[in-house]
């Protein structure tokens, strides 16, 4: 891969359902200064980053958090959690996903749903349906198909910002309302920004994941940490610009109320109210989102197979489908437990579908990168022979202390401490899986090794399709 190509792979990673489905949430903790959440998201972003960096290019493996926590610590049921809870991750943001593609349907053709109704359960839950379906179908990704991908995604936000200046021109924006603070006097300013910011964190999840391009890209000591960086600043910079023009043009009270529909669209309706952009805005979010979805739940099912082929999950998670190769009872797992979250936080949840799960995705990964900045500071002390890319001395303890900070309690608003009970859920059938597969292969004499951790990210013989 060349840097082009690089940076439009990792730019579509990291793009996607945070911004076009949680803006509004933003700007309803935090009023006009909406942009701030998620340029300290970024920050936080960008310092973990480059402890994936240093760690990716010191061990260019592809099986990313589990395996840094496996060299660095050698304790496999902690290296399982790391694991499954990237699993859960991947399930709660192709969740989140879902029930944005709903909202996003549901603009698009004027149903009148409104939230939390039994039309948006419905169409959430056919949607996940719909993404099994090709799932258990098998799909041939490829670096060229997410170019198309992104450019899509690209060009519903560069809409936002066209328009947000278009607007300013014509004299129907109040860009003075992004430097106004707000926040309720329970929380306070300083719950309201870290509530905020743990939530605009999971906008900008997925660099993460680009790691596992190093391998394919010539010299990725020198090109890769200059084109991940270039391609983390450019999504922070497109992220503050739509935050601004959303609430310079759409009052934040109508911004952060889910009844009025998508937050974008309404941008898109009020800049631009003579012009059909409405009208195809909700489609390019349709299209956004459902690449997220997608994506995720490959990741989801991938990683519990591999789990299950390294014998810390039961067996039966690791079977392939003779003809298409997939791994099926792990995309029919997966895909329930994808159920059961929609149905939860639509039907039974005081919070947004969209909040909670798109807030819990932050909340998992928060705590892994946590463990990931900790490990770079254990594997610095054991050398490696080849060149790689080195960080500043302080900055995976900063990055430690910050994903931490977020990940806590102190940094959720009393709405938001739902995303630990929905997050104990999954980790809690994730231990029990484990617990008794344990028990199986203890009584069978065939334990389970994670020796082999890099495997989960492979495929070979008879593994699926990817």
């Amino acid at each position: 891969m060349g840097p082009k190509l690089l940076l439009l792979f990792i730019v579509g990673d990291i793009l996607g359902t945070g911004v076009y489905a949680l803006t509004g949430t933003v700007a309803g903790e935090v009023g006009g200064a909406a942009w701030a959440p998620f340029l300290i998201a970024f920050a936080v972003a960008t310092i973990t980053a480059l402890s994936y960096l240093e760690l990716v290019t010191r061990y260019p493996q592809a099986a990313g958090a589990a395996l840094y926590t496996h060299r660095a610590f050698g304790v496999h049921f902690l290296t399982f959690i790391v694991a499954f809870t990237v699993m859960c991750s991947g399930i709660t943001s192709a969740s989140t996903a879902s029930n944005a593609f709903a909202g996003f349907l549901n603009d698009g053709f004027g149903l009148g749903f409104s939230d939390g109704s039994t039309g948006i359960l419905m169409i959430a839950l056919g949607f996940m349906a719909l993404v099994a379906a090709i799932n258990l179908r098998g799909v041939g990704e490829s670096v060229k198909a997410n170019v198309v991908l992104t450019c899509v995604e690209l060009s519903g936000l560069l809409m936002i910002i066209m328009i947000g200046f278009y607007a300013m021109v014509q004299g129907r924006a109040d860009f003075t309302e992004v430097m106004i603070f707000r926040s309720s006097e329970e929380k306070g300013w300083f719950l309201s920004v870290t509530a905020a910011t743990a939530l605009a964190f999971f906008a900008m999840v997925g660099f993460e994941d680009s790691v596992n391009m190093a391998e394919e890209v010539k010299d990725p000591v020198r090109i890769f940490p200059r084109i991940m960086l270039t391609g983390l600043g450019i999504t922070g910079v497109i992220y503050v610009l739509v935050a601004i023009c959303a609430v310079a043009l759409v009052p934040v009270g109508e911004l952060s109320n889910p009844d009025n529909g998508s937050a974008l669209t309404q941008v898109v309706r009020a800049g631009a109210p003579n012009l059909p952009f409405d009208r195809i805005f909700p489609f390019i979010g349709m299209f956004a989102v459902a690449n997220s979805a997608l994506i995720n739940m490959l990741m989801a099912s991938r990683l519990l197979y591999g789990l299950a082929r390294q014998r810390v999950l039961p067996h039966a998670l690791g079977l392939v489908h003779h003809r298409s190769r997939t791994p099926w009872v792990a995309i029919l797992f997966t895909t329930a437990l994808a159920f059961g979250l929609i149905y939860f936080v639509v039907t039974r949840s005081d919070a947004t579908a969209v909040s909670l799960l798109g807030g819990t995705t932050a909340l998992l990964l928060l705590c892994v990168f946590t463990i990931v900045n900790i490990a770079l500071l254990v594997l610095r002390k054991h050398r490696v022979e080849h060149e790689h890319f080195r960080t500043p001395r302080i900055l995976p303890w900063i990055g430690a202390a910050t994903c931490l900070f977020l990940a806590g309690p102190w940094a959720r608003s009393a709405a938001q401490m739902e995303q630990y009970r929905v997050a104990a859920w999954l980790l809690g059938i994730g231990i029990l899986l484990w617990a008794v597969t344990w028990v199986w292969n203890k009584a069978t004499h065939r334990p389970g090794d994670l020796s082999h951790i890099e495997e989960l990210s492979s495929h070979h013989g008879d593994s699926p399709r990817n």
